[in-house]
């Protein structure tokens, strides 16, 4: 347990925390929310020691430990993917090479019966015993099951880090992270570099994860699907909710709407005491009344209601222009990079009007498609066409650095502002939360957001049918993603959208082309639709059901019409092959927690010299213990990597 006792903190002059007190318990799963500046980064970075509080203290069990993935970091050093994350075992080979030289020690004393080769004896068991804790065996497959989790190939395990782009530098950071399982783990956007997939794995491997989870995070489903409790840091202080996100809101706006409540009341009895006062202030006769009344004026305690930020963006985007039937049309399409195939033989017709996501796996090439239907990338094989009078509004994903660090705010809109836009540039940049102070600013300063939210202001001024977004939602705050969403929602152009937010996504597309294996299969329906879909049928692959291997264009859309039945069906054969799993790991602990008491009480004979420690039975036997114990921790790391490979699937 993590006790946080009168924690007091101050920014800029300003209090991000005053006098905040809660508990942190084990097993906890704890979602960290409010609004941009509140301190939720600085909570954690606290709470893992990187930043000292003004006062208070925070009090961890000895012996706990504390694993915490920053935002954003540079990763040192040029081993590869494989090797930098084993470092992640780092201490266990310490601890491993100090059992050795014990070893060694032990094989060249023979003073069998001193005080100190007793110590000796002592330290060797407790630091074994650590190292099996610790998982001293399966490794390399510890580390392949992570790796592959986070979306890393088997090829790439032995690429060197640097190569790989900060957001996949980012993955093995999370994967080390991961590996060592610390007590409390504390992660500030862990999904930011993820895509839907690994979002999902990361969902799995937390819910069964042993030790405590702290996060901060602006994806409202990974919330909902990894936390239990939710602490709100509003105005200073803390709300504690025993519930996920989706619950946190409801409480949140009743406990709210309950303030105003009080708030008004309050007012109006502070009104009728106030103007009893003013009545009968100079009558002698109610003198005492008076006097009664401003004393309890003076003691009454005002009800605060909290702060509700009004900042969000707004924007509607400009109406379509019209366009032809078909938007876009592929035949045969094909991209391939250095040799490495990307896609290949791709046939689709974007009609006006639609509405699409593309999903998939990071390197699959849905940004590489969103180029290819902009412009960007020319040199494809097979056949790409625009179709009549199609104009393109495009959103990259690292648009927000694209931008002139050298322009200001102001310069980077007015330049590109034509016609009607030209006079309201200023009440564009206010919409999009950049006030007067802002305007002057160069972009090079601008944080992440902010340049996020810039580059949306640029698209806006640009009338377009077709809308290419490669995600839009990064940097942007959970108010800002709605504000975008629902603009989105009332654009009447042509729609694709690149994103690994299942809540972002739900009802603002209504067809999904999924990015796997070199191939793009088209979905009809909604995000969850099609994540539970997939689902099932990657059940089905492990279940050796179905072998071939779908075309190109062949739509999974057939398992719609029985994923109750089916999810039905595939839940109760997984919750029993799940208690199987767990059955086998338990009746090995049993074991070996049952041959170890032996161990000890053999050993504890040997300390205080007992007559029968000279036979050679006993040895023998104790000998035999110790190799069945080593048996059966093999057997131990099996039946866990299976139960972990199955329940994490």
């Amino acid at each position: 347990m993590i006790s946080i006792n009168n924690l007091s903190v101050q920014f800029t002059g300003q209090s991000l925390f005053e006098n905040v007190t809660f508990n942190i318990n084990d097993k906890d799963r704890i979602g960290l929310v409010g609004k941009n500046g509140a301190g939720k980064s600085t909570l954690l970075k606290i709470l893992c020691g990187r930043q000292q509080q003004e006062s208070g203290t925070i009090i961890r069990a000895a012996g706990q430990t504390v694993g915490y993935l920053p935002q954003e970091m540079v990763p040192q050093g040029y081993k590869s993917v494989r090797e930098e994350a084993l470092t992640a075992f780092d201490h266990i080979m310490a601890l491993e090479q100090e059992v050795k030289a014990l070893e060694q020690e032990m094989t060249q004393r023979t003073d069998y019966e001193s005080a100190s080769y007793t110590h000796l004896i002592e330290r060797h068991t407790e630091l074994n015993e650590q190292v099996l804790m610790m998982g001293a065996t399966g490794r390399e497959e510890q580390v392949e099951r992570i790796l592959q989790g986070l979306g890393f190939r088997q090829e790439d395990f032995d690429r060197p880090v640097a190569e790989f782009s900060g957001g996949w530098q980012m993955r093995v950071e999370l994967a080390k992270l991961l590996l060592r399982r610390p007590d409390f783990l504390l992660l500030d956007e862990p999904t930011n570099h993820l895509d839907i997939v690994s979002i999902q794995w990361l969902e799995h491997f937390l819910d069964s994860y042993a030790g405590t989870v702290v996060l901060v995070s602006h994806d409202r489903t990974f919330l909902d699907n990894v936390t239990t409790r939710t602490i709100e840091i509003t105005a200073g202080r803390i709300y504690d909710y025993k519930t996920n996100y989706s619950g946190y809101v409801q409480l949140m706006q009743e406990r709210r709407a309950s303030q105003m409540a009080q708030l008004t009341h309050q007012q109006r009895e502070v009104a009728q005491i106030e103007a009893f006062i003013e009545r009968f202030r100079y009558k002698a006769t109610k003198a005492k009344q008076v006097q009664s009344r401003i004393k309890m004026l003076e003691k009454m305690e005002m009800v605060n209601v909290d702060e509700v930020s009004a900042e969000s963006i707004r924007f509607n985007f400009l109406p379509a222009p019209h366009s032809g039937k078909v938007v876009a049309e592929a035949k045969n399409l094909g991209k391939a990079y250095d040799g490495h195939t990307v896609f290949d033989h791709i046939d689709f017709i974007i009609s006006r009007g639609a509405r699409l996501a593309f999903v998939g796996k990071n390197g699959e090439g849905k940004s590489t498609m969103a180029k290819i239907l902009v412009g960007d990338i020319v040199d494809y094989t097979g056949e790409f066409r625009l179709g009549h009078q199609v104009q393109i509004g495009y959103y990259a994903q690292n648009q927000a650095a694209m931008l002139d660090g050298s322009k200001t705010v102001f310069q980077t809109i007015d330049d590109i502002a034509t016609g009607d836009a030209r006079p309201k540039v200023r009440s564009i940049l206010g919409g999009f939360l950049f006030d007067e102070d802002d305007l002057d600013k160069r972009v090079a300063v601008l944080s992440g957001g902010e340049k996020a939210r810039l580059a949306l202001a640029k698209l806006l001024l640009s009338p377009s049918n077709l809308l290419v977004l490669d995600e839009p939602t990064n940097h942007l705050d959970m108010d800002s993603k709605d504000v975008l969403k629902n603009a989105l929602l009332q654009y009447t152009g042509t729609l694709i959208v690149v994103s690994h937010d299942r809540d972002f996504l739900q009802g603002l597309t209504d067809t999904l082309y999924e990015f796997r294996d070199g191939s793009v299969r088209e979905f009809r329906g909604d995000i969850f639709d099609f994540l539970e879909c997939r689902r099932l049928a990657d059940l089905k692959e492990l279940d050796g059901t179905r072998h071939e291997k779908p075309s190109a264009t062949q739509s999974i859309e057939s398992g719609r019409s029985s994923v109750g039945k089916e999810n039905y069906l595939q839940s109760k054969e997984r919750e029993k092959e799940l208690r199987k799993l767990r059955s086998a790991v338990q009746r090995v602990e049993q074991e070996i927690e049952a041959k170890e008491q032996l161990i000890a009480e053999r050993e504890a004979m040997i300390a205080r010299g007992d007559a029968q420690t000279a036979e050679a039975a006993f040895y023998a036997e104790y000998q035999q213990l110790k190799t069945d114990v080593e048996r059966l921790v093999g057997e131990w790391e099996e039946a866990t990597i299976a139960l972990d490979s199955f329940a994490n699937g």
